[in-house]
């Protein structure tokens, strides 16, 4: 009976849309960081707890206007306020790139085919870039 109770608890955390996050960069393959994803009072919220790239893991968001200017990127907010829309897909217009000091609109959903990939789509006007995120297993 425990055994079952078990395989359920593993069963249903690894389907979850919450929890750490290791993100891909889209153009070279190579990991840049971990971003722990949260819910807050309903809504989804992620923050980046980890650089993985080699000299960047001290990063400041130089790019950064008003008060993210020169700030850690370590500890910072780059998902913010989205909402569950349907079949476990979250949207909403706080997807921040500390890197090149972009938001832009977004769309978050479980890879139905792996429960362990998290496509994030963030787009710019009518263009978008999907990227393929690798859970993080603690």
């Amino acid at each position: 009976m425990l055994v079952v109770l078990l395989l359920c608890v593993y069963v249903s955390n690894a389907q979850s849309i919450f929890g750490k996050w290791k993100t891909i960069d889209d153009r070279t393959g190579k990991p840049k960081g971990i971003i722990n994803i949260y819910e807050k009072d309903g809504f989804m919220y992620g923050d980046v707890v980890k650089i993985l790239e080699k000299g960047k893991e001290n990063a400041l968001c130089v790019k950064c206007d008003g008060g993210l200017k020169d700030k850690p990127v370590i500890g910072m907010t780059i998902i913010e306020g989205l909402e569950e829309k349907e079949d476990g897909v979250w949207k909403g217009d706080t997807l921040f790139d500390p890197e090149q000091a972009m938001t832009f609109r977004c769309k978050i959903w479980l890879n139905p085919e792996n429960k362990n990939e998290l496509k994030v789509r963030g787009y710019l006007l009518f263009v978008y870039r999907t990227q393929t995120w690798l859970r993080v297993e603690e």
